[in-house]
């Protein structure tokens, strides 16, 4: 499914943010905009399920909210999954959004199951911001380097849901048990980095409360490409 993306939503991303050469490698960032709703979406989420048991890959799938009307309402849909979506639109150069889409460390985009855009991906040289993610004392702490040279990014907290089942009663789907991996269920702002080593401390009792792990992204201001991640299990 294709649909306009909303232009209020979007932003120019900044793409000046720079970091040291040497720093080690991240995880490739893989983003599903995806929804229950969709039958060319059950593929995809299958193949993101195997791609998130590699240890270079943090895979995120973002459930929309506009396939929602259309017979079957998605329980993990998130109406901030379609701001995400929106904004990438605009910074990709898009007219429309579509699910499945894949977005790919916030720089390219390809159809859900793309293989090839993946193993593309995972062979580039990947920009990082050396950060942690922990636990300690039932609360959750992102620890974010020093880069003197990088400019304004914003860090974002993304909790998931590592695994479901649902099974669907109406719309395309109608009828099937889709197995679902590495649900969003929500996209949090910590606030902003300049370059500065940084702190975020944040309650593991304000995460929603079927997230079994989180992910922290840090992208240039406008949703850039992202220059860095990491995830942390949370049981």
């Amino acid at each position: 499914m294709t649909r306009p993306f909303l232009p209020w939503l979007t932003a120019v991303a900044s793409l000046g943010c720079s970091v040291a050469a040497s720093a080690p490698s991240r995880p490739v960032v893989l983003e599903l905009f995806t929804s229950q709703g969709c039958s060319s979406c059950p593929p995809a989420e299958a193949y993101l399920g195997q791609l998130s048991a590699r240890p270079d890959v943090i895979a995120l799938a973002f459930h929309v909210d506009y396939w929602d009307d259309l017979g079957w309402r998605d329980r993990f849909a998130l109406h901030q999954s379609v701001e995400r979506q929106d904004i990438y639109a605009r910074n990709l150069h898009h007219s429309t959004v579509y699910t499945p889409e894949l977005v790919i460390d916030g720089r390219s985009d390809a159809i859900g199951g793309d293989s090839r855009a993946v193993a593309n991906a995972l062979h580039e040289s990947r920009s990082n911001v050396p950060l942690t993610v922990s636990l300690r004392n039932a609360a959750l702490v992102v620890d974010i380097s020093a880069q003197p040279q990088s400019t304004a990014c914003d860090v974002w907290l993304v909790p998931y849901l590592r695994h479901a089942r649902s099974a669907i009663g109406r719309g395309e789907n109608a009828g099937r048990n889709l197995e679902e991996f590495n649900i969003v269920r929500e996209v949090r702002a910590l606030g902003a980095w300049n370059g500065a080593a940084q702190v975020f401390t944040i309650p593991v009792s304000s995460l929603p409360p079927d997230s079994t792990d989180v992910a922290v992204l840090v992208q240039p201001k406008g949703q850039g490409p992202i220059i860095g991640a990491a995830a942390q299990p949370l049981r």
